[in-house]
């Protein structure tokens, strides 16, 4: 079916800015507006939404688009809940939803309520259509992705106590489906994996005492040091199944002497030179190095009371990131023996590693839908080095991609807008997305997309 661009890009902006409108910062969250907004334009297309509230001002909304049940469901979702912003460092209001240079500006715009904005135009156009579904669609969109545990009050809680609203053959949820430019070609990352997560505290401990003698036990100094040694030396390389059929697409897509250097990324041999020398100041290093590693990244540091007091405990705060493949229990064998023995690590927050095969018809449609919309479009799989709510679906059974198309403008930092200021989405690209993902739907769930 031919959507109508201008019409179909303007109905998504419109539900983009009314959620941006809505501050549901975490914490606290108060996603429960952001359910209750969603259901009203659910439920005015004759749906019939389901608002969950897990805690007070806490709040999911689940709708399902019947189909004749000849084939499991596709689940559509995405979280509503954002990071803090801080409006004095942006250009427009985060909290506005204002339109501006052909881009929707506001908190959450990228992360991820411009993708909830598309999934839902997406069941609307079905709902409208009378789709003849083979499957159900699943629209859900939860609270507490940001910050949210297994006790968490979006996905992980809908598991817990709604299972059956989510169970489905797939998941679509972030992040894939937009254009990088590599080495002069255009890809497309699908996301098949993503990394676990291992989020915990490395304490030193050491002699209190009087500042005015320096001691040898200081735990700061003995966290410093420890702090400085993974800076440097950082995880061992390693290669997982998914980083390796990602390079080997980004390879082949690059072509020529960026095509080998990424090749090369699979040779344990060759990968560590080429990080530190010829691909140091490549734009995707940071990502290139994360998909071959495990990592952990200080992001905190604590100590002392008073000036003149040597603490007897130093504490830093580490991102801890491991590959498929590789537990909890491993990936602090290998902190240790970089940070030392001598520290304590306290594990605060862990979720395991995933990876869902490339080699699945919905992935070939994903991709052969891009390659239609965008014929320059080389389609890769994607290991995703951050996390998603898939983690929680895992367990129930439900494989997700990260598939939230976008077409963005030359030059448009797109992964650097995740968390940052100025965080916005271009309108042409949001509406180019609700076409992809529209056809890519429709076509898995109804056997076409012309009705």
């Amino acid at each position: 079916m031919r959507l109508n661009q201008e019409a179909v890009a303007a109905e998504t902006v419109r539900h983009l800015q009314a959620l941006l409108r809505l501050e549901t910062v975490n914490p606290p969250g108060n996603e429960l507006i952001a359910a209750e907004y969603l259901a009203g334009v659910l439920q005015a297309e004759g749906l019939e939404p389901q608002v969950l509230k897990s805690a007070p001002g806490r709040g999911n909304v689940v709708a399902r688009l019947k189909g004749s049940g000849q084939a499991p469901p596709l689940l559509l979702y995405g979280h509503t809940d954002v990071v803090p912003a801080e409006p004095e460092h942006w250009t427009h209001p985060p909290f506005a939803g204002e339109v501006h240079d052909g881009f929707v500006w506001g908190r959450g715009a990228v992360d991820m309520k411009g993708s909830v904005a598309q999934q839902l135009m997406v069941v609307l156009l079905l709902k409208r259509l009378a789709a003849p579904l083979k499957r159900d669609v699943i629209f859900a969109a939860t609270a507490d992705e940001e910050i949210g545990g297994a006790d968490g009050y979006g996905m992980a809680w809908l598991v817990k106590h709604h299972p059956d609203l989510l169970r489905a053959e797939f998941g679509l949820t972030e992040l894939g489906g937009y254009n990088l430019d590599l080495a002069g070609v255009t890809v497309y990352p699908i996301q098949t994996a993503e990394k676990g997560t291992v989020w915990l505290k490395a304490r030193a401990r050491g002699a209190p005492a009087h500042a005015s003698q320096p001691r040898r036990d200081n735990a700061v100094v003995t966290l410093a040091r420890a702090v400085d040694r993974l800076a440097a030396r950082g995880l061992p390389y390693h290669l997982c199944d998914a980083a390796a059929g990602m390079l080997t697409a980004l390879a082949e897509a690059a072509g020529g002497e960026a095509g080998d250097q990424l090749r090369a990324l699979t040779q344990p041999e060759r990968a560590e030179a080429l990080l530190a020398g010829p691909l140091a100041d490549h734009p995707l290093h940071p990502m290139l190095a994360a998909i071959t590693h495990n990592t952990a990244t200080p992001t905190g540091l604590s100590a002392g009371v008073q000036t003149n007091v040597i603490p007897a405990t130093a504490e830093a705060v580490l991102d801890g990131r491991n590959l498929p493949g590789t537990d909890t229990a491993a990936f602090l064998d290998e902190l240790r023996a970089v940070m030392g023995d001598h520290l304590e690590y306290d594990v605060t927050l862990e979720s395991p590693p995933l990876q869902t095969s490339h080699r699945t018809p919905l992935y070939e449609l994903m991709a052969r839908t891009l390659r239609r919309h965008d014929p320059a479009a080389r389609v890769v799989p994607y290991l995703m080095t951050g996390a998603t709510d898939a983690k929680y679906l895992a367990p129930l059974g439900v494989p997700s991609y990260g598939f939230a198309p976008m077409r963005l403008p030359a030059g448009f930092d797109f992964m650097n807008l995740f968390h940052a200021h100025d965080e916005r989405a271009p309108v042409d690209g949001l509406g180019w997305g609700v076409r992809v993902l529209f056809d890519v739907v429709a076509e898995y769930c109804a056997g076409s997309s012309d009705f």
